[in-house]
């Protein structure tokens, strides 16, 4: 059964992520392929973004690029309960919107196999700090490591080599 609502989960995102970008967000995209990250040098934030993309098979999201930098500053992956972790861990650090909270929502009711994971990452969030609001674009070239220290504490950390 938790299979069927991992599934519901999913192709409610995915239905989802495209009204919302369509409604909510106005910005320009970054332009950037994930080719062009992975030219950047080794130890880059965008090069990391890069490397997680292309595993993956994904390229960034035109005007929501901002969550896949989550996942690589962060070190979720890419499951239905790390993907509401992941917007648990964004709302305890500050993080507001609606698809936020419909994720969490949402996700906390079809899945709640999970709570405990969803409780601490928003812990690890609050107890981090803020880089929900950062523009992530001007970080590319930031040594990943430099960067993560940057914000999570290691007592605090998701990330297991900080």
């Amino acid at each position: 059964m938790k299979t069927y609502r991992k599934q519901l989960i999913h192709w409610l995102f995915e239905i989802s992520k495209t009204i919302y970008t369509r409604i909510f967000k106005h910005h320009e995209p970054w332009g950037i392929t994930t080719n062009q990250l992975l030219q950047l040098p080794e130890a880059s934030f965008g090069r990391h973004l890069g490397e997680f993309l292309n595993q993956h098979g994904f390229e960034l999201i035109p005007k929501v690029e901002r969550h896949d930098c989550y996942h690589v500053l962060t070190g979720y992956g890419i499951t239905v309960e790390n993907e509401i972790a992941l917007q648990y861990l964004s709302f305890g650090n500050g993080k507001q919107s609606p698809y936020m909270y419909g994720a969490i929502l949402l996700g906390t009711l079809i899945l709640p196999d999970y709570l405990s994971y969803y409780l601490d990452s928003y812990t690890i969030g609050k107890k981090a700090n803020t880089f929900h609001n950062l523009d992530f674009k001007k970080l590319l070239n930031i040594d990943l490591t430099i960067l993560q220290g940057a914000f999570f504490l290691r007592s605090h950390s998701p990330i297991k080599n900080i």
